[in-house]
């Protein structure tokens, strides 16, 4: 099993780092025996999973629940847990508390959480108490109202410069990767040539260090994708093809047939 040192000597070796989000058992599994690197168990699982509009509906217990089933689907691969909203912005102490109890439950190796400097004090107790945390800026999906909805972040210079320090920042408070989602190309390859640390792109270009996608995005689960996805599959379509197989087989008789019948 990977660790967040091996992440480190990927970056210095300038060997990519693949990293898929996924929720559950049998797509862990899978993510394991296609040899990714890293699989994020993302409160994404809010939209994706149980068809909410934002992340922010998601729990503690969602998250541990869902962790605990990727581990066993994925018990070799390093797995990351996204911490829900409010569940590290309120204090250290809860902040703490909540990414110990991800980590003791589920036997994931370590956490994820959105923000840049406003949230360095709390990265950095966490780090000093034995917790592996894995940055995130750009677009923060938890922040997707502050923000004013799922938009590129970077585009304009003052945005750059802050984009720029809070991963600097998140860097000196101890995070061994940080996510770089919806940025311009060049401002993550910028940022990817600034830190020390690997930078993990969604949506920022082809010069991070890694790349993450949704398991169900790049399997072409739904119709639409955005907009950095590619489609390495229409999984959708192949899914309904097989359901609407079954049904008409179903109903005229044809299935089950006697080779899928007992004597």
């Amino acid at each position: 099993m990977k660790t967040i040192l091996d992440f480190i000597e990927a970056k210095e070796k300038k060997e990519k780092i693949t990293m898929i989000s996924t929720y559950d058992y049998w797509s862990a599994m899978l993510c394991e025996q296609a040899g990714v690197d890293c699989i994020l168990v993302g409160d994404s699982v809010g939209m994706v999973i149980q068809g909410r509009e934002t992340t922010l509906p998601v729990t503690l217990d969602e998250m541990i629940y869902h962790g605990k089933a990727v581990k066993r689907g994925a018990p070799d691969t390093f797995i990351v847990i996204d911490m829900p909203f409010l569940s590290y912005q309120v204090s250290k102490e809860k902040a703490v508390e909540n990414a110990g109890k991800i980590l003791k439950e589920t036997g994931c190796q370590a956490v994820k959480i959105e923000g840049g400097e406003e949230i360095a004090s709390i990265v950095e107790r966490m780090v000093n108490v034995g917790i592996p945390v894995m940055g995130h800026v750009g677009l923060t999906p938890q922040s997707v109202h502050a923000l004013g909805g799922y938009k590129v972040q970077g585009r304009t210079e003052e945005q750059q410069k802050k984009i720029i320090k809070d991963a600097q920042i998140l860097q000196n408070a101890g995070v061994f990767a940080i996510v770089l989602e919806a940025v311009p190309s060049k401002l993550a390859k910028e940022i990817t040539e600034i830190l020390e640390i690997p930078t993990i792109g969604i949506g920022a270009g082809r010069e991070t260090d890694g790349q993450v996608l949704v398991f169900h995005d790049m399997l072409g689960f739904f119709e639409k994708s955005p907009k950095f996805v590619k489609r390495y599959l229409e999984g959708g379509k192949l899914i309904k093809e097989a359901l609407e197989q079954f049904n008409e087989e179903v109903k005229k008789g044809i299935y089950p047939s006697d080779e899928y019948s007992y004597e």
